[in-house]
């Protein structure tokens, strides 16, 4: 089984902090995304970048997974070394896992789950005729912007199937499905019967889909809200000003008042995620960002206004 290097997936250093497998992971979810890339493997690379992910963004899921990448590097081999425990403390897959790969499962367990009255398989003379097929989970990643609306989408799957002599075989199937409006990140939607199938009369199981919010480059999202850093200017923050901000939804004009400080969160209401109690609010954080070079005609200007401004931004240190 080849072993999988989940940094190098990324594009980041082993120690490169959470921010770092973050932002990596925001770019890469964006560029391999099925639904708009142009690249041809894009669907694999997607379940690469999300499985990275899934272990480099879980602290003890990444310890784990450091600990037998330092062993194989030390000429260990892919095996666990002997009396090696899972630093995770065997807690199994997170949601949305089913579909990653055998590298991923040989590690931190996962493959299909299975539904009630599957467990005793289709060989038992007991219920032969009753045993329920097995449900399925599959993650579904969504893009911020899709959910504001219903959004109709394609889905494929591998599907368990026993041929006559009952081994276990893939099938391909599709599916479109209805993802709602405001639907959140780790919420399950259920299929009913689009799961693994019964044995004898036993009903087929269920699929759940398990929805994945991309990370978007601009919005951080907090609940129903959002937050947007907005960078501004010296002189927009001290004389005030109206500039164009992005939405979900489109652009709009946000008025700055003169005086204003960095770290202001001015609100946007109406503008966050939808979710069943509503719609949340977007935040726009200030932030005041200095030009790159200062030519000497501007520069003559500052210490003008330096000269004429009494202002001590440390005025409050004198008493410490």
């Amino acid at each position: 089984m080849e072993f999988k290097d989940y940094y190098k997936i990324l594009g980041i250093e082993p120690d490169a902090d959470q921010k770092a497998v973050k932002t990596a992971y925001r770019r890469l979810a964006r560029k391999y995304h099925p639904d708009v890339s142009k690249v041809s493997d894009a669907e694999k690379r997607f379940k690469e970048v999300s499985e990275a992910y899934e272990v480099l963004a879980d602290e003890k899921k990444r310890a784990e997974y450091d600990q037998l990448r330092e062993y194989r590097s030390s000429g260990g081999g892919f095996e666990p070394p002997p009396g090696w425990e899972s630093a995770a403390g065997g807690a199994g897959p997170g949601p949305g896992t089913a579909d990653f790969s055998d590298f991923f499962s040989s590690i931190f367990g996962g493959g299909f789950r299975r539904g009630p009255g599957s467990e005793r398989g289709p060989h038992s003379s007991e219920d032969f005729y009753s045993t329920r097929g097995r449900d399925l989970e599959i993650e579904m990643p969504v893009f911020l912007e899709e959910t504001l609306e219903d959004n109709s989408k394609q889905i494929a799957y591998d599907l368990p199937r026993h041929d006559e002599h009952g081994r276990v075989q893939d099938q391909r199937k599709t599916l479109n499905v209805k993802i709602p409006a405001g639907v959140g990140d780790g919420e399950r939607i259920r299929l009913k019967g689009q799961g693994g199938p019964g044995f004898g009369n036993g009903a087929p199981g269920d699929l759940y889909l398990r929805i994945r919010l991309v990370p978007h480059p601009l919005f951080d999202v907090l609940g129903r809200d959002l937050n947007l850093t907005v960078p501004i200017a010296p002189w927009e923050a001290a004389l005030g000003s109206k500039i164009t901000v992005p939405t979900l939804d489109g652009r709009i004009q946000l008025t700055i008042k003169p005086g204003s400080q960095a770290g202001q969160r001015l609100r946007i209401r109406g503008k966050g995620l939808k979710s069943r109690k509503g719609q949340g609010d977007l935040y726009a954080v200030l932030k005041v960002v200095m030009p790159d070079s200062v030519p000497e005609s501007a520069k003559a200007l500052w210490e003008q206004l330096a000269e004429a401004n009494a202002f001590d931004p440390r005025r409050e240190w004198e008493n410490t």
